[in-house]
């Protein structure tokens, strides 16, 4: 943690939503004159897309099905680390992109599957903004989550996270139902393993409960809306949160633990602004005070 260089995660699996959160926060950076650097989780695989085909398939080959981009070793978590440690204590660091698809491929010139070269921040940045798989990874060897200030955790209900899964994959890469189903089962291990200890370790959890049936995520034909949802938002550590102010200011909400406060899915947007704006700004007062 840097009280200089301050530093916020934002940590979910692919499909959970964390995009949607990014954009929040770059409203309230936007809003606020706070000048932000940000990286994605993308940029720190440790293959490309053609490596990341064969190193699977020589893992099949040797009975290992649970491989994947969740997977630590199928990242350069030590990069991370780095890249965090160093901004912390000197407001600098690199970062590089990952080419998903053709749109990206043309703004970057760089071929889809690719990376594009690493690149230095630019200076004066305020804060330093990751969105990816690992933001909050604490292990024996790697320890990212020392290093984030804030972190926030974006975690739908698992078929809820499948299906918006399915939905993006489908409309956006052009994938089948059952190709994503496949990468889904293949995650599976590494899901349970790399990325949901991770939320024992932020500071807050955003986590949507769709109010409609859900049974069968593989079969759904829409994805539940804000309106068919509830968010359940838990605090790690509770001290200092208003919860009476917030239930005052977020309609239909309540608080169903000491921690935790639910409030409808449409309302996630006023809910995130009402509570990471003092927190941010508390980060930026302690960065200039140091």
């Amino acid at each position: 943690m840097s009280n200089k260089h301050p530093i916020i995660t934002v940590t979910g699996s692919s499909g959970a939503g964390t995009t949607t959160v990014k954009h929040t926060f770059d409203q309230i950076f936007r809003r606020e004159g706070i000048k932000s650097v940000a990286i994605e989780g993308d940029a720190f695989h440790r293959f490309n897309r053609t490596q990341m085909a064969a190193e699977n398939k020589k893992r099949l080959a040797q009975g290992d099905h649970s491989f994947s981009h969740f997977s630590y070793e199928a990242n350069e978590l030590n990069e991370l680390e780095d890249v965090l440690r160093i901004f912390g204590e000197t407001g600098k660091g690199r970062t590089r992109t990952y080419v998903h698809d053709d749109a990206e491929a043309k703004k970057h010139n760089t071929p889809a599957g690719e990376f594009t070269d690493w690149k230095p921040f630019e200076d004066g940045a305020d804060i330093l903004f990751y969105e990816g798989l690992h933001g909050a990874v604490s292990t024996d060897g790697i320890k990212i989550a020392d290093y984030a200030d804030l972190k926030i955790g974006v975690v739908p209900v698992i078929n809820l996270e499948w299906i918006q899964k399915i939905h993006r994959d489908k409309s956006s890469r052009g994938y089948s139902t059952e190709a994503v189903t496949d990468v889904i089962l293949r995650r599976m291990d590494a899901y349970v393993k790399c990325i949901v200890p991770q939320f024992s370790n932020t500071d807050i959890n955003f986590q949507r409960v769709p109010v409609v049936d859900t049974s069968n995520p593989f079969i759904a034909r829409t994805i539940p809306s804000a309106d068919e949802s509830l968010v359940v938002i838990r605090f790690a550590n509770p001290r200092g949160i208003d919860f009476p102010y917030l239930t005052s200011m977020i309609k239909d909400s309540w608080m169903s633990r000491a921690n935790s406060i639910v409030i409808p899915g449409g309302k996630m947007d006023i809910a995130m602004q009402l509570i990471l704006t003092p927190l941010i700004f508390r980060l930026i007062d302690n960065a200039r005070r140091a």
